[in-house]
Protein backbone atom coordinates (compact mmCIF):
# COMPACT_ATOMS: atom_id res chain seq x y z
CA UNK A 1 0.00 0.00 0.00
CA UNK A 2 2.51 2.51 1.62
CA UNK A 3 5.14 3.77 -1.57
CA UNK A 4 7.73 6.15 0.66
CA UNK A 5 10.95 5.16 1.17
CA UNK A 6 10.16 1.82 2.78
CA UNK A 7 6.75 0.23 3.03
CA UNK A 8 5.30 0.70 6.81
CA UNK A 9 1.93 -1.11 8.06
CA UNK A 10 0.93 1.49 10.86
CA UNK A 11 -2.08 0.70 13.44
CA UNK A 12 -4.62 3.17 12.95
CA UNK A 13 -4.92 5.20 16.52
CA UNK A 14 -1.21 4.03 18.04
CA UNK A 15 -0.12 7.47 18.24
CA UNK A 16 2.99 7.09 15.74
CA UNK A 17 4.12 5.75 12.57
CA UNK A 18 6.14 2.51 13.42
CA UNK A 19 9.50 2.94 12.76
CA UNK A 20 10.74 -0.71 11.66
CA UNK A 21 9.63 -3.73 11.27
CA UNK A 22 10.40 -7.02 13.00
CA UNK A 23 13.09 -9.85 12.26
CA UNK A 24 10.82 -11.32 9.55
CA UNK A 25 10.09 -8.22 7.67
CA UNK A 26 11.16 -7.36 4.25
CA UNK A 27 14.72 -5.86 4.47
CA UNK A 28 13.27 -2.29 3.05
CA UNK A 29 10.79 -2.48 6.10
CA UNK A 30 13.21 -2.79 8.51
CA UNK A 31 15.84 -0.41 7.08
CA UNK A 32 13.06 2.23 7.12
CA UNK A 33 14.97 5.26 8.64
CA UNK A 34 14.32 5.74 12.12
CA UNK A 35 15.20 9.62 12.17
CA UNK A 36 15.71 12.45 10.23
CA UNK A 37 19.41 12.23 9.99
CA UNK A 38 19.03 8.47 8.08
CA UNK A 39 16.95 10.00 5.63
CA UNK A 40 18.65 10.41 2.38
CA UNK A 41 18.40 12.21 -1.66
CA UNK A 42 16.10 15.15 -0.07
CA UNK A 43 18.18 17.50 0.69
CA UNK A 44 15.90 20.42 -0.77
CA UNK A 45 13.24 20.02 1.10
CA UNK A 46 15.25 19.17 4.44
CA UNK A 47 17.68 22.22 4.75
CA UNK A 48 16.99 24.07 8.01
CA UNK A 49 13.83 26.20 8.47
CA UNK A 50 12.11 25.00 5.43
CA UNK A 51 8.59 24.12 5.80
CA UNK A 52 9.24 20.19 6.02
CA UNK A 53 11.86 20.52 8.42
CA UNK A 54 9.84 22.99 10.57
CA UNK A 55 6.92 19.38 9.99
CA UNK A 56 9.32 17.23 11.11
CA UNK A 57 10.71 19.13 13.80
CA UNK A 58 7.32 19.70 15.58
CA UNK A 59 6.99 22.92 14.49
CA UNK A 60 5.03 23.20 11.33
CA UNK A 61 1.49 23.35 11.52
CA UNK A 62 0.27 23.05 7.44
CA UNK A 63 -0.64 20.21 5.98
CA UNK A 64 1.15 18.70 3.13
CA UNK A 65 1.18 16.71 -0.13
CA UNK A 66 4.37 14.72 -0.87
CA UNK A 67 4.67 14.20 -4.51
CA UNK A 68 7.16 11.88 -5.74
CA UNK A 69 8.25 8.35 -7.70
CA UNK A 70 8.32 5.23 -5.29
CA UNK A 71 10.77 4.65 -3.34
CA UNK A 72 11.85 8.80 -2.50
CA UNK A 73 10.34 8.89 1.39
CA UNK A 74 7.05 10.03 1.47
CA UNK A 75 5.87 7.40 3.56
CA UNK A 76 9.09 7.47 5.85
CA UNK A 77 8.35 11.16 6.11
CA UNK A 78 4.57 10.86 7.45
CA UNK A 79 5.86 8.41 10.21
CA UNK A 80 8.68 11.12 10.91
CA UNK A 81 5.97 14.24 10.97
CA UNK A 82 3.56 12.00 13.95
CA UNK A 83 6.89 11.08 16.12
CA UNK A 84 7.81 14.81 16.47
CA UNK A 85 5.78 15.73 18.75
CA UNK A 86 4.18 12.08 19.38
CA UNK A 87 1.12 13.11 17.36
CA UNK A 88 -1.17 10.41 16.98
CA UNK A 89 -1.01 8.51 13.38
CA UNK A 90 -3.94 7.35 11.45
CA UNK A 91 -3.29 5.89 8.39
CA UNK A 92 -5.46 5.65 4.65
CA UNK A 93 -5.07 3.90 1.76
CA UNK A 94 -6.50 5.09 -0.88
CA UNK A 95 -6.64 1.89 -2.59
CA UNK A 96 -9.24 0.23 -0.10
CA UNK A 97 -10.43 3.57 2.10
CA UNK A 98 -14.24 5.21 1.05
CA UNK A 99 -15.70 8.15 2.23
CA UNK A 100 -17.42 6.63 5.79
CA UNK A 101 -13.34 5.76 6.48
CA UNK A 102 -12.18 8.99 6.24
CA UNK A 103 -15.01 10.61 8.26
CA UNK A 104 -14.66 7.68 10.54
CA UNK A 105 -11.01 8.63 11.12
CA UNK A 106 -12.07 12.72 11.44
CA UNK A 107 -14.18 11.50 13.99
CA UNK A 108 -11.71 9.90 15.65
CA UNK A 109 -9.33 13.07 15.69
CA UNK A 110 -12.12 15.40 16.52
CA UNK A 111 -12.76 13.13 19.96
CA UNK A 112 -9.10 13.37 20.78
CA UNK A 113 -8.49 17.57 19.63
CA UNK A 114 -11.10 18.03 22.13
CA UNK A 115 -8.56 16.23 24.73
CA UNK A 116 -5.30 18.42 23.07
CA UNK A 117 -3.81 15.11 20.99
CA UNK A 118 -3.80 16.14 17.30
CA UNK A 119 -3.44 13.27 14.55
CA UNK A 120 -1.64 13.06 11.68
CA UNK A 121 -3.46 11.70 9.10
CA UNK A 122 -1.52 9.76 6.32
CA UNK A 123 -2.90 9.30 3.32
CA UNK A 124 -1.48 7.00 0.73
CA UNK A 125 -2.05 7.39 -3.38
CA UNK A 126 -4.02 10.74 -2.75
CA UNK A 127 -4.49 10.65 -6.27
CA UNK A 128 -7.02 7.45 -6.23
CA UNK A 129 -9.33 8.98 -4.15
CA UNK A 130 -12.41 10.27 -5.79
CA UNK A 131 -13.78 14.10 -5.35
CA UNK A 132 -15.95 13.04 -2.53
CA UNK A 133 -13.87 11.64 -0.73
CA UNK A 134 -11.31 14.53 -0.87
CA UNK A 135 -14.32 16.76 -0.18
CA UNK A 136 -15.01 14.72 2.70
CA UNK A 137 -11.28 15.83 4.27
CA UNK A 138 -11.25 19.88 3.29
CA UNK A 139 -13.39 21.18 7.09
CA UNK A 140 -10.45 18.69 8.94
CA UNK A 141 -7.85 20.08 7.17
CA UNK A 142 -8.59 23.55 7.22
CA UNK A 143 -9.84 23.15 11.08
CA UNK A 144 -6.81 21.71 11.21
CA UNK A 145 -8.96 19.24 12.98
CA UNK A 146 -6.02 16.99 11.58
CA UNK A 147 -2.56 17.37 10.31
CA UNK A 148 -3.22 15.97 6.73
CA UNK A 149 0.19 14.17 4.99
CA UNK A 150 -0.71 12.94 1.71
CA UNK A 151 1.12 10.61 -0.85
CA UNK A 152 1.10 10.90 -4.40
CA UNK A 153 3.25 9.35 -7.25
CA UNK A 154 1.05 11.77 -10.35
CA UNK A 155 1.33 15.33 -10.26
CA UNK A 156 -1.05 16.57 -7.69
CA UNK A 157 -2.36 19.36 -9.84
CA UNK A 158 -3.73 17.45 -11.81
CA UNK A 159 -5.09 14.38 -9.37
CA UNK A 160 -5.78 16.73 -6.16
CA UNK A 161 -9.64 18.72 -5.87
CA UNK A 162 -8.40 22.85 -6.13
CA UNK A 163 -9.78 23.65 -2.34
CA UNK A 164 -7.34 20.59 -1.17
CA UNK A 165 -4.59 21.88 -2.83
CA UNK A 166 -5.29 25.73 -1.72
CA UNK A 167 -5.07 23.99 1.65
CA UNK A 168 -1.54 22.48 1.84
CA UNK A 169 1.99 22.68 0.76
CA UNK A 170 2.90 21.03 -2.23
CA UNK A 171 6.14 19.19 -1.91
CA UNK A 172 7.93 17.15 -4.34
CA UNK A 173 10.43 14.87 -3.91
CA UNK A 174 13.07 14.16 -6.46
CA UNK A 175 14.13 10.44 -7.41
CA UNK A 176 17.18 9.06 -5.07
CA UNK A 177 20.35 9.76 -7.12
CA UNK A 178 23.29 7.20 -7.75
CA UNK A 179 25.08 8.25 -4.04
CA UNK A 180 21.67 8.05 -1.90
CA UNK A 181 20.99 5.02 -3.13
CA UNK A 182 24.26 3.34 -3.04
CA UNK A 183 24.58 4.70 1.05
CA UNK A 184 21.49 2.78 1.32
CA UNK A 185 22.36 -0.56 0.24
CA UNK A 186 25.82 0.22 1.73
CA UNK A 187 23.84 0.65 5.44
CA UNK A 188 21.74 -2.29 4.69
CA UNK A 189 24.76 -4.69 4.31
CA UNK A 190 25.97 -3.55 7.40
CA UNK A 191 23.30 -2.27 9.63
CA UNK A 192 22.17 -5.11 12.66
CA UNK A 193 18.57 -4.11 11.57
CA UNK A 194 19.35 -5.30 7.84
CA UNK A 195 21.97 -8.28 6.93
CA UNK A 196 24.31 -7.14 9.78
CA UNK A 197 27.38 -8.28 7.55
CA UNK A 198 26.13 -11.62 7.22
CA UNK A 199 26.54 -11.30 3.29
CA UNK A 200 29.59 -10.19 1.19
CA UNK A 201 28.73 -7.91 -1.67
CA UNK A 202 31.00 -7.23 -4.52
CA UNK A 203 31.45 -3.59 -4.94
CA UNK A 204 30.35 -3.72 -8.80
CA UNK A 205 27.39 -5.93 -7.61
CA UNK A 206 26.47 -2.90 -5.34
CA UNK A 207 26.53 -0.66 -8.38
CA UNK A 208 24.05 -2.96 -10.65
CA UNK A 209 22.08 -2.53 -7.51
CA UNK A 210 22.25 1.16 -7.86
CA UNK A 211 22.01 1.07 -11.48
CA UNK A 212 18.91 -1.43 -11.55
CA UNK A 213 17.56 0.89 -8.88
CA UNK A 214 16.38 3.27 -11.19
CA UNK A 215 16.54 6.50 -8.19
CA UNK A 216 13.69 3.99 -6.24
CA UNK A 217 15.59 2.81 -3.04
CA UNK A 218 13.26 0.07 -2.19
CA UNK A 219 13.82 -1.76 -5.46
CA UNK A 220 17.17 -1.57 -5.00
CA UNK A 221 16.98 -3.66 -1.10
CA UNK A 222 14.28 -5.47 -2.52
CA UNK A 223 16.56 -6.60 -5.33
CA UNK A 224 19.79 -7.32 -2.94
CA UNK A 225 17.28 -9.11 -0.32
CA UNK A 226 16.51 -11.76 -3.26
CA UNK A 227 20.04 -11.98 -4.06
CA UNK A 228 21.57 -12.57 -0.32
CA UNK A 229 19.15 -15.51 0.11
CA UNK A 230 20.92 -17.46 -2.49
CA UNK A 231 23.96 -17.43 -0.53
CA UNK A 232 26.78 -15.69 1.59
CA UNK A 233 28.40 -13.92 -1.33
CA UNK A 234 26.49 -11.84 -3.83
CA UNK A 235 28.14 -10.74 -7.12
CA UNK A 236 26.79 -9.50 -10.21
CA UNK A 237 26.18 -13.40 -11.56
CA UNK A 238 23.83 -13.89 -8.51
CA UNK A 239 21.84 -10.51 -9.00
CA UNK A 240 21.12 -11.53 -12.36
CA UNK A 241 20.10 -14.84 -11.46
CA UNK A 242 17.59 -13.66 -8.70
CA UNK A 243 15.97 -10.75 -11.12
CA UNK A 244 13.80 -11.81 -14.10
CA UNK A 245 14.25 -8.48 -15.21
CA UNK A 246 14.64 -4.74 -13.97
CA UNK A 247 11.20 -3.25 -13.67
CA UNK A 248 11.09 -0.31 -15.88
CA UNK A 249 10.06 2.93 -13.86
CA UNK A 250 6.73 3.85 -15.18
CA UNK A 251 3.68 4.75 -13.81
CA UNK A 252 0.85 4.09 -16.42
CA UNK A 253 -1.87 6.01 -14.27
CA UNK A 254 0.64 8.98 -13.38
CA UNK A 255 2.06 12.26 -14.78
CA UNK A 256 5.20 9.86 -15.64
CA UNK A 257 2.81 7.94 -18.05
CA UNK A 258 2.41 11.71 -19.70
CA UNK A 259 5.96 12.53 -19.34
CA UNK A 260 7.39 9.01 -21.61
CA UNK A 261 4.81 9.37 -24.08
CA UNK A 262 5.50 13.37 -24.52
CA UNK A 263 9.33 12.48 -24.54
CA UNK A 264 8.48 9.48 -27.27
CA UNK A 265 6.68 11.98 -29.29
CA UNK A 266 9.07 14.41 -29.31
CA UNK A 267 12.07 12.37 -30.01
CA UNK A 268 10.40 11.15 -33.32
CA UNK A 269 9.23 14.54 -34.31
CA UNK A 270 12.83 15.57 -33.48
CA UNK A 271 14.26 12.93 -35.52
CA UNK A 272 16.33 10.86 -32.87
CA UNK A 273 15.33 7.63 -33.84
CA UNK A 274 17.59 5.91 -31.01
CA UNK A 275 15.60 8.20 -28.11
CA UNK A 276 12.06 7.10 -29.97
CA UNK A 277 13.42 3.49 -29.76
CA UNK A 278 14.25 3.64 -26.28
CA UNK A 279 10.96 5.51 -24.93
CA UNK A 280 9.15 2.93 -26.87
CA UNK A 281 11.33 0.21 -25.79
CA UNK A 282 9.27 1.61 -22.14
CA UNK A 283 6.35 1.58 -22.90
CA UNK A 284 5.97 -1.60 -23.80
CA UNK A 285 8.08 -2.95 -21.05
CA UNK A 286 5.83 -1.53 -18.54
CA UNK A 287 2.75 -3.19 -20.29
CA UNK A 288 1.38 -0.01 -21.99
CA UNK A 289 -1.24 -0.33 -24.39
CA UNK A 290 0.19 -0.62 -27.60
CA UNK A 291 -3.07 0.58 -29.34
CA UNK A 292 -2.51 3.70 -27.50
CA UNK A 293 1.02 3.82 -28.66
CA UNK A 294 -0.10 3.51 -32.60
CA UNK A 295 -3.03 6.05 -32.25
CA UNK A 296 -0.19 8.56 -31.83
CA UNK A 297 1.82 7.48 -33.90
CA UNK A 298 -0.88 7.77 -36.71
CA UNK A 299 -1.67 11.23 -34.89
CA UNK A 300 2.21 12.04 -35.56
CA UNK A 301 2.13 10.94 -39.20
CA UNK A 302 -0.12 13.70 -40.47
CA UNK A 303 0.79 16.38 -38.06
CA UNK A 304 4.93 16.01 -37.85
CA UNK A 305 5.22 14.43 -41.24
CA UNK A 306 2.83 15.82 -43.64
CA UNK A 307 3.08 15.49 -47.28
CA UNK A 308 7.26 15.56 -47.08
CA UNK A 309 6.64 11.93 -46.78
CA UNK A 310 3.41 10.75 -48.09
CA UNK A 311 3.77 7.46 -47.34
CA UNK A 312 4.34 7.99 -42.97
CA UNK A 313 0.28 8.18 -42.58
CA UNK A 314 -0.29 4.50 -44.41
CA UNK A 315 3.01 2.82 -42.44
CA UNK A 316 1.72 3.99 -39.64
CA UNK A 317 -2.15 3.22 -40.08
CA UNK A 318 -0.92 0.05 -40.88
CA UNK A 319 1.13 -0.64 -37.61
CA UNK A 320 -1.85 0.30 -36.13
CA UNK A 321 -4.14 -1.85 -37.72
CA UNK A 322 -1.53 -4.82 -37.51
CA UNK A 323 -1.52 -4.08 -33.60
CA UNK A 324 -4.85 -4.79 -33.22
CA UNK A 325 -5.08 -7.71 -35.52
CA UNK A 326 -2.16 -10.08 -34.21
CA UNK A 327 -1.59 -8.56 -31.11
CA UNK A 328 1.05 -8.55 -28.36
CA UNK A 329 4.20 -9.34 -28.17
CA UNK A 330 4.67 -9.58 -32.31
CA UNK A 331 2.82 -6.59 -32.11
CA UNK A 332 5.76 -4.58 -31.04
CA UNK A 333 7.85 -5.36 -34.28
CA UNK A 334 5.39 -3.08 -36.20
CA UNK A 335 5.23 -0.34 -33.57
CA UNK A 336 9.39 -0.28 -33.83
CA UNK A 337 8.65 -0.21 -37.68
CA UNK A 338 6.61 2.74 -38.13
CA UNK A 339 8.86 4.58 -35.30
CA UNK A 340 11.95 3.98 -37.07
CA UNK A 341 10.00 5.62 -40.29
CA UNK A 342 8.26 8.24 -38.97
CA UNK A 343 11.50 8.91 -36.66
CA UNK A 344 14.03 8.66 -39.84
CA UNK A 345 11.47 10.32 -42.60
CA UNK A 346 11.45 14.18 -43.74
CA UNK A 347 9.42 16.44 -41.24
CA UNK A 348 6.70 18.90 -42.21
CA UNK A 349 4.23 20.86 -40.15
CA UNK A 350 2.89 22.44 -43.28
CA UNK A 351 -0.02 20.88 -43.51
CA UNK A 352 -0.89 21.12 -39.79
CA UNK A 353 -0.39 25.31 -40.21
CA UNK A 354 -1.95 25.45 -43.24
CA UNK A 355 -5.14 24.12 -41.61
CA UNK A 356 -5.14 25.95 -38.60
CA UNK A 357 -4.33 29.28 -40.43
CA UNK A 358 -7.87 28.41 -42.80
CA UNK A 359 -9.96 27.22 -39.35
CA UNK A 360 -8.76 31.01 -38.40
CA UNK A 361 -9.83 32.38 -41.15
CA UNK A 362 -13.11 30.82 -40.38
CA UNK A 363 -13.34 31.87 -36.51
CA UNK A 364 -13.04 35.66 -37.77
CA UNK A 365 -15.54 35.32 -40.19
CA UNK A 366 -13.98 35.00 -43.33
CA UNK A 367 -16.60 32.40 -44.57
CA UNK A 368 -17.61 34.56 -47.41
CA UNK A 369 -20.35 32.78 -49.90
CA UNK A 370 -19.63 29.99 -52.20
CA UNK A 371 -19.18 31.17 -55.56
CA UNK A 372 -22.54 31.36 -58.13
CA UNK A 373 -20.67 28.73 -60.88
CA UNK A 374 -19.61 26.32 -57.53
CA UNK A 375 -22.55 25.54 -56.44
CA UNK A 376 -25.04 22.62 -56.72
CA UNK A 377 -27.29 22.18 -59.50
CA UNK A 378 -29.23 19.33 -59.21
CA UNK A 379 -32.35 20.84 -58.20
CA UNK A 380 -35.35 22.11 -60.00
CA UNK A 381 -34.94 26.04 -60.11
CA UNK A 382 -31.07 25.97 -59.67
CA UNK A 383 -30.25 27.39 -63.04
CA UNK A 384 -32.50 30.89 -62.68
CA UNK A 385 -30.88 31.03 -59.78
CA UNK A 386 -27.64 31.09 -61.65
CA UNK A 387 -26.37 28.29 -59.71
CA UNK A 388 -23.91 25.89 -61.03
CA UNK A 389 -23.86 28.30 -64.52
CA UNK A 390 -20.48 29.18 -66.52
CA UNK A 391 -19.41 26.11 -64.01
CA UNK A 392 -15.36 24.81 -66.34
CA UNK A 393 -15.44 20.95 -66.08
CA UNK A 394 -11.50 20.57 -65.67
CA UNK A 395 -11.29 17.14 -66.87
CA UNK A 396 -12.58 18.59 -70.21
CA UNK A 397 -9.42 20.50 -70.45
CA UNK A 398 -6.54 18.29 -72.22
CA UNK A 399 -3.89 19.55 -68.89
CA UNK A 400 -6.71 18.16 -66.55
CA UNK A 401 -7.28 22.11 -64.90
CA UNK A 402 -8.86 25.26 -65.90
CA UNK A 403 -8.72 28.92 -65.02
CA UNK A 404 -11.30 29.32 -62.18
CA UNK A 405 -12.61 30.90 -59.25
CA UNK A 406 -13.49 28.07 -56.48
CA UNK A 407 -12.51 30.95 -53.04
CA UNK A 408 -14.93 32.95 -51.54
CA UNK A 409 -14.18 36.62 -52.74
CA UNK A 410 -12.46 37.38 -49.31
CA UNK A 411 -9.97 34.77 -49.79
CA UNK A 412 -9.13 34.60 -53.56
CA UNK A 413 -5.61 34.87 -53.67
CA UNK A 414 -5.06 33.50 -49.95
CA UNK A 415 -2.37 30.96 -49.58
CA UNK A 416 -3.30 28.61 -46.55
CA UNK A 417 -0.96 25.63 -47.26
CA UNK A 418 2.70 26.64 -47.65
CA UNK A 419 5.16 23.38 -48.44
CA UNK A 420 8.74 23.20 -47.45
CA UNK A 421 11.32 21.67 -49.06
CA UNK A 422 11.82 18.93 -47.41
CA UNK A 423 11.61 15.58 -48.85
CA UNK A 424 8.73 14.79 -50.91
CA UNK A 425 7.27 18.42 -50.43
CA UNK A 426 10.26 19.67 -52.60
CA UNK A 427 8.08 18.64 -55.60
CA UNK A 428 4.80 19.43 -54.59
CA UNK A 429 5.70 22.89 -53.28
CA UNK A 430 7.47 23.46 -57.35
CA UNK A 431 4.14 22.13 -58.77
CA UNK A 432 1.83 24.00 -56.65
CA UNK A 433 3.42 26.99 -57.75
CA UNK A 434 2.35 26.07 -61.02
CA UNK A 435 -1.05 24.80 -60.20
CA UNK A 436 -1.79 28.49 -58.24
CA UNK A 437 -0.56 30.14 -61.45
CA UNK A 438 -3.18 28.16 -64.06
CA UNK A 439 -6.26 28.37 -61.29
CA UNK A 440 -5.68 32.33 -60.52
CA UNK A 441 -5.05 33.43 -63.97
CA UNK A 442 -7.53 35.91 -65.07
CA UNK A 443 -10.07 35.05 -67.94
Amino acid sequence: MADGLFDMTPEPGDGAGIPGGGPSSPLAVRMRPASLDEVVGQDHLLRDGSPLRRLVDGSGAASVILYGPPGTGKTTLASLISQATGRRFEALSALSAGVKDVRAVIDVARRAAVHGKQTVLFIDEVHRFSKTQQDALLAAVENRVVLLVAATTENPSFSVVAPLLSRSLILQLQPLGADAVRTVVERAIADPRGLDGAVTVDPDAVELLVQLAAGDARRALTALEVAAEAGEHVTVGVIEQSLDKAAVRYDRDGDQHYDVVSAFIKSVRGSDVDAALHYLARMLTAGEDPRFIARRLVILASEDVGMADPTALPTAVAAAQTVQLIGMPEGQLTLAHATVHLATAPKSNAVTTALGAAMADIRAGKAGLVPPHLRDGHYSGAAALGNAQGYSYPHDDPDGIVAQQYAPDELVGVDYYRPTTHGAEREVAGRLDRLRAIVRRKR
